[in-house]
């Protein structure tokens, strides 16, 4: 099994659940997030005074799949998310040794 997780767009969010959807899969874990990368902030004006927002607001979604979903999961991330432009995101992939479903006491892939 792998974990999936990508920083996104929060505008990319619903597009890419959906996709996901589509794919047959169904959970997943979003957390609203904030950071920087090679977007650097942006600069705003308040009150007449100029300031540089480093770190932007991003969703992470996690997933945890078989590995044999890999390629395709990515591939569907990758599609929906782009816009071509920087601060996209990234996509992280992790080995996972196991998961166990507290209700059942189900392990491994029958627990996702």
């Amino acid at each position: 099994m792998k974990k999936i997780e990508c920083i996104i767009r929060p505008a990319k969010l619903e597009e890419v659940k959906e996709a996901l959807g589509k794919f047959g899969i169904q959970g997943m874990t979003v957390t609203h997030v904030i950071g920087c990368g090679l977007q650097q902030g942006k600069t705003e004006v308040y009150r007449g005074s100029e300031f540089t927002v480093n770190l932007l607001p991003k969703v992470k979604v996690e997933i945890i799949i078989p590995d044999n979903r890999v390629e395709e999961t990515v591939r569907i991330i990758t599609g929906t998310a782009k816009t071509g432009q920087i601060g996209d995101g990234k996509i992280f992939i992790y080995p996972v040794e196991n998961a166990i479903r507290i209700r059942t006491g189900e392990s491994g892939e029958e627990a996702i």
